[in-house]
């Protein structure tokens, strides 16, 4: 395990296997929550650090618990990502009750974010240790905050731009997450090329 393999593994699973616009995970928040630059970065920052811990916790449960029983795997990872979540909440209600308003429903969303179990099966499935997980978990975590914040900034552009009422709205946004999701696809194919 070397720096070169970690940044490639970063930078992987930040752009060219963005989690929501190129494996279509995460796409809840990637909606609901991008309507505004602020919302979507915090959301973002929260995805990133109950992607971390909960990568932390699944490899530690799949090399010392999991072994003997992978058929657990999947209902394991379920609750290990709830109750992180329901940890993570606690903990910055009584440390930063300031965060935890800023925060508000976001860390029970991002509970049902099918992109945090997603990261928990795809870093057991990729063979990744645990300093190669939470690369990969910082890299899927800052892919999905770029999705939301870009998704977010161009949302607030079209809300201000002369659009037909045929497409304003959730039309717009499926054309916008759709442009996204192609520009972000031509990553694949310039470093395939290489």
């Amino acid at each position: 395990m070397n720096l070169t393999n970690l940044v490639w593994i970063f930078f992987s699973a930040a752009v060219i296997n963005n989690f929501t616009l190129s494996l279509f995970l995460g796409l809840c928040p990637f909606f609901g929550v991008s309507s505004k630059i602020g919302t979507a970065f915090r959301m973002g920052v929260a995805n990133i650090f109950v992607m971390v811990i909960t990568v932390i916790a699944s490899w530690a449960l799949e090399t010392y618990v999991l072994v003997h029983a992978p058929y657990l795997q999947l209902i394991s990872y379920i609750v290990v990502i709830a109750s992180t979540v329901q940890f993570v909440e606690m903990v910055i209600k009584k440390m930063s009750p300031s965060l935890f308003r800023a925060l508000g429903i976001f860390l029970p969303l991002i509970t049902t974010n099918c992109a945090i179990l997603g990261l928990a099966l795809f870093s057991v499935s990729k063979g990744y240790g645990l300093v190669e997980g939470i690369f990969y978990a910082l890299g899927a975590g800052v892919g999905l905050t770029l999705a939301l914040v870009l998704m977010a900034g161009l949302r607030e552009d079209v809300e201000l731009a002369d659009t037909p009422k045929i497409v304003k709205g959730t039309a717009m946004n499926f054309f916008i997450a759709g442009i996204l999701s192609m520009a972000f696809m031509g990553f694949a194919g310039l470093f395939a090329s290489h």
